[in-house]
């Protein structure tokens, strides 16, 4: 039977997966109402797991290196009570193959060579190109699909980032080209990034330890 995390570790781990966060983000991240969140993040901020910072008119909460460890030692505690590793493991291991993918079609959305450079920035006048790195897109969303489903039968809080992905790769071929690599956005970028961080944060794996990152 699948496990739901506690909602402690959920919003501690929501702000680590994120790198910086409000509260609205997290209650969405987590499926937690922004009240609880709004309580659980200052008393985080107390055990000196989070910090809050507020700039430009905004404002949100990251982790803290007292909080790095705390989240590591209840995902670690998380794993040995479920058995959940070894799904997480496989998982990874099959993430790390597609990870090689999406980090090439997001370069040849950024960036489409030329004789004269190869570094030549993508100015999305060839249809056939962009249409090219959409397909594969295309392909690894279905991919993540299945992947995340092994992840979400274990541990539910792994639910969500194919849906994610989709809704991001929606608006990409609707248009929206920010939404494949795009900052600011929660982009199909975006959305494995945070998947790839969870994944290595939950094994306790060093980022840099494994194949390149996106």
């Amino acid at each position: 039977m699948a496990h739901t995390s506690s909602p402690n570790l959920l919003v501690l781990h929501a702000v680590r997966v994120t790198g910086f966060a409000d509260d609205a983000v997290v209650s969405r991240r987590t499926g937690i109402d922004q009240d609880t969140v709004g309580e659980l993040l200052p008393d985080f901020e107390a055990y000196g797991w989070v910090t809050h910072t507020a700039f430009a008119g905004t404002g949100g909460w990251s982790l803290t290196e007292r909080g790095r460890a705390e989240d590591t030692r209840g995902l670690a505690r998380e794993l040995e009570e479920t058995g959940a590793r070894p799904a997480v493991e496989q998982a990874h291991q099959a993430f790390e193959i597609l990870n090689g993918r999406l980090v090439r079609a997001c370069t040849d959305w950024q960036l489409r060579p030329t004789e004269d450079d190869r570094l030549a920035a993508n100015d999305h006048g060839d249809p056939a190109w962009d249409a090219r790195v959409l397909g594969e897109l295309a392909s690894l969303s279905e991919e993540l699909t299945v992947l995340v489903r092994r992840l979400a039968d274990p541990l539910t809080r792994f639910g969500g980032y194919d849906e994610r992905f989709a809704t991001a790769l929606a608006r990409a071929r609707a248009g929206e080209g920010r939404w494949v690599a795009g900052v600011g956005v929660p982009s199909c970028h975006a959305v494995w990034m945070e998947l790839h961080e969870d994944l290595l944060s939950t094994l306790g794996i060093p980022r840099g330890a494994t194949q390149e990152s996106p």
